[in-house]
């Protein structure tokens, strides 16, 4: 195992403090939303990317000399941690994104300084343009979410801090699954500290790359990701993150679009807190009852949802589930409302991947 616990521990005083000692509790109105159980919910949105990326981004390039270009791809969170990240350490920042970025990410790395180039249709194109970029341009280091070490490791940061907030311990936690840095990462560490708790990702069901990677025990790719969750919307997992993940991930769990509206909807009245999709993609598992456990953690990931979100988001608070919607998306963040539920029972068990 590449991941290391003691790195991890150091992790937690070189990482930007930005990014560190982020709120964990019980919110007793989600508590009782969710049927009485003890959920803890971790937020990893008051920052200044407004996500998770920045702990394993920031603890990467502490790894590289100052003023190191670096190149990467992004479907909008990471990209915005790396352009944070490089601009404090004199790095020039290059971030390949797909045609169909969220606006709203790629302002704000540019505004973090990156220079920002989209290549092609999908986050598939974008990888592969960033790679090429970084095999012609010797000099630029390739940072790839979900390969390096440090980069998981720096996620890890969250699982240490989840135990130290956390005497009693939890039955299970349960992590959103794109590039799988951040599952890894949170694994290694619970899985030497807490190593009685259950270690559960969650695919949106329509992008079950890493669940069907886990099942087939290699890499996997789907042919097309239909979801509006452009976070974990990755159709090829790295070798590297499906490696570690076989080795320390216990469960996979799929939700639908419309679980994930749902939990969005749901974070919203009770904590008061606006997730993009895919930061809402754990609470939506422990939402639709396919984690077992009384008690239970989720980290909130991410708050960049796509404009036409926001305004759907504001129309469910304010009417109800009025809206049509439609899931032809793909792993590059297409344009996509917050799903209608209707049609669907959300009291059916949902479809788990082991």
């Amino acid at each position: 195992m590449d991941l290391d616990v003691a790195r991890i521990e150091q992790a937690l005083q070189v990482i930007d403090p930005v990014f560190l000692d982020t709120p964990q509790y019980l919110d007793e109105q989600l508590c009782r939303a969710l049927g009485g159980r003890a959920v803890t919910v971790k937020l990893e949105t008051a920052n200044p990317v407004r996500s998770f990326k920045g702990r394993g981004a920031d603890l990467m390039l502490s790894t590289l000399a100052p003023g190191t270009p670096v190149v990467c791809a992004s479907s909008g969170n990471f990209g915005q941690a790396v352009a944070y990240a490089g601009r404090a350490r004199g790095m020039p920042v290059e971030v390949f994104v797909p045609e169909t970025v969220n606006p709203g990410k790629r302002e704000r790395m540019e505004t973090f300084g990156a220079r920002v180039i989209a290549a092609g249709p999908d986050g598939s194109s974008a990888r592969e343009a960033a790679a090429a970029h970084a095999e012609h341009h010797p000099d630029r280091v390739h940072l790839q979410d979900g390969v390096q070490a440090a980069i998981a490791e720096g996620a890890g940061t969250i699982g240490a801090e989840l135990t130290r907030g956390a005497p009693a311990g939890f039955d299970a936690v349960v992590l959103p699954v794109g590039d799988g840095a951040l599952i890894n990462g949170v694994a290694r560490w619970m899985k030497e500290q807490a190593p009685g708790t259950r270690i559960v990702g969650v695919n949106a069901e329509g992008a079950p790359s890493m669940s069907e990677s886990l099942r087939a025990g290699r890499p996997v790719r789907v042919e097309r990701a239909r979801t509006f969750a452009d976070g974990i919307a990755v159709r090829h997992p790295t070798e590297a993150s499906v490696r570690r993940a076989l080795a320390l991930v216990d469960e996979m769990v799929l939700v639908t679009d419309e679980a994930i509206a749902d939990a969005m909807e749901l974070a919203a009245r009770t904590l008061g807190v606006v997730l993009e999709p895919a930061g809402a993609a754990g609470l939506a598992a422990i939402a639709e009852g396919t984690v077992p456990g009384a008690r239970v953690a989720t980290v909130l990931t991410g708050a960049n949802p796509r404009p036409e979100q926001f305004r759907d988001l504001a129309t469910r608070l304010t009417y109800g589930r009025t809206r049509a919607f439609d899931t032809d998306s793909t792993d590059t963040g297409t344009s996509s409302p917050i799903p209608n539920d209707s049609g669907h029972d959300h009291h059916a068990p949902r479809r788990k991947a082991q």
